[in-house]
């Protein structure tokens, strides 16, 4: 686990006054002002995040430091992280995506079939990206409780039981 976890991104300039439009990856959209100071993975910090509305899949937001159309548009794409210690405790059952990469994954033979590679959502559902070495592509594995019985932070690894034929070898 690190320290910090992926809360947005800057989705470009609105405007011309240095507003922002920001991608929020939160379960609550407008909660990410409420995470700051807020950094890009290269250290830069924002310690205030003021939201001014919202456009289509984004929010308008002031930010500290942006003041002009070229400094928002010079920052587009950019990811922007939270201390987790300023997020909210998840319940048993939910997790930052940043904790599940990176884990081994294993079917409930025992068999690794893998590490995650990536979180994605593409509208029902999170699916875990698979990649084992040696394979040419990945697997897209549905993160549900009947596919992903067990995830074990502590442990380091998922307990899988992929619908049949989703895996290369089974």
């Amino acid at each position: 686990m690190t320290d910090r976890v992926i809360v947005g991104a800057i989705a470009g300039a609105f405007g011309v006054k240095g507003e922002v439009r920001l991608k929020s990856y939160c379960a609550d959209p407008a909660a990410i002002a409420d995470y700051t100071p807020l950094f890009t993975a290269d250290g830069r910090s924002f310690p205030t995040v003021v939201l001014t509305g919202s456009a289509a899949n984004a929010l308008i937001a002031r930010v500290d430091g942006i003041v002009t159309k070229e400094d928002a548009d010079a920052l587009k794409g950019t990811d922007l992280y939270a201390d987790r210690t300023k997020l909210p405790n998840l319940p048993d059952d939910e997790f930052y995506h940043a904790d599940l990469i990176g884990l081994a994954v294993f079917d409930t033979g025992g068999n690794e079939l893998g590490h995650v590679k990536s979180v994605m959502n593409h509208g029902a559902t999170d699916l875990l990206e698979i990649h084992k070495p040696g394979y040419k592509t990945t697997v897209l594995l549905p993160f549900t409780q009947a596919a992903v019985p067990t995830v074990d932070l502590t442990a380091g690894r998922i307990i899988a039981d992929p619908p049949a034929g989703l895996f290369p070898d089974e």
